[in-house]
């Protein structure tokens, strides 16, 4: 499946770090490969649940109550609702821009998103 995930992306966040975007991609790795895998179902406990885990404590670090990070998803989501389907890097995306760690994916702030 060839995408441009950037342009979902900036739907949301129209200057969108092109960096940050395939830094995310990379992140997601093999699960966007098949169209199922690459989207999020916010609907879906056991999906906010794996977001919250995985990405946002996991990846992002995020000691947060899980109450007010599921409230973060939610607001993402919220932002996202003019869309049936979630896929995975938007949603990825907003959260690190939500919580300012865009430089983890080689945004702004980061040494790879410097030039």
């Amino acid at each position: 499946m060839t995408e441009d995930w950037g342009l979902d992306v900036q739907k949301y966040s129209p200057n969108a770090d092109r960096n940050a975007i395939n830094g995310i991609v990379r992140y997601c790795g093999i699960s966007l490969q098949k169209r199922d895998s690459s989207l999020v179902s916010l609907s879906d406990r056991e999906e906010v649940t794996r977001v919250r885990e995985s990405f946002l404590k996991k990846k992002l670090g995020l000691t947060d109550p899980d109450a007010d990070l599921d409230k973060s998803i939610m607001a993402v989501g919220e932002r996202m609702k003019g869309d049936r389907t979630k896929n995975s890097v938007t949603l990825y995306y907003l959260l690190a821009e939500h919580f300012g760690m865009l430089s983890m994916f080689g945004g702004p702030g980061s040494a790879a998103g410097t030039g």
